[in-house]
């Protein structure tokens, strides 16, 4: 328990333990990264994945300095991508222009289902 008392070894234990945190972030990033590249064959990235195994700290430099700008590239396409599909989904769920609600709203009144003063009210809250 001696350790415990001293609080420069609990200072260099959060060090170390925030420093693996990092080295591991870093990797997960790096293998990531690998998978989302369309343009790197399944070779070079089973070469990375092999490397990043055997000698990890020295690959993932070596990979930050080599690759980091098309890291940086890929991450924002994969994010504008996101974007993307997140708000076509939004717009395909929220419903369909004004002029397509009236012309729903619309074919109820000739329907018979609303009046023509309910098609009045419904026509109004669209437009508001």
């Amino acid at each position: 328990m001696d350790f415990w008392n001293n609080v420069w070894n609990v200072i260099w234990l959060l060090f170390w333990g925030f420093a693996l945190i990092a080295y591991l972030f870093a990797i997960f990033s790096i293998i990531g990264d690998l998978f989302r590249d369309d343009k790197l064959n399944g070779w070079w990235k089973a070469l990375w994945v092999i490397f990043l195994i055997f000698f990890p700290f020295l690959t993932a430099l070596v990979y930050l300095i080599a690759r980091g700008r098309g890291m940086a590239e890929r991450s924002a396409r994969s994010v504008q991508a996101s974007q993307r599909a997140a708000d076509d989904y939004i717009r395909s769920v929220a419903g369909g222009s004004p002029a397509d609600e009236i012309a729903k709203a619309k074919s109820l009144l000739d329907s018979g289902a609303i009046n023509a003063a309910e098609f009045e009210a419904l026509k109004a809250k669209i437009l508001a």
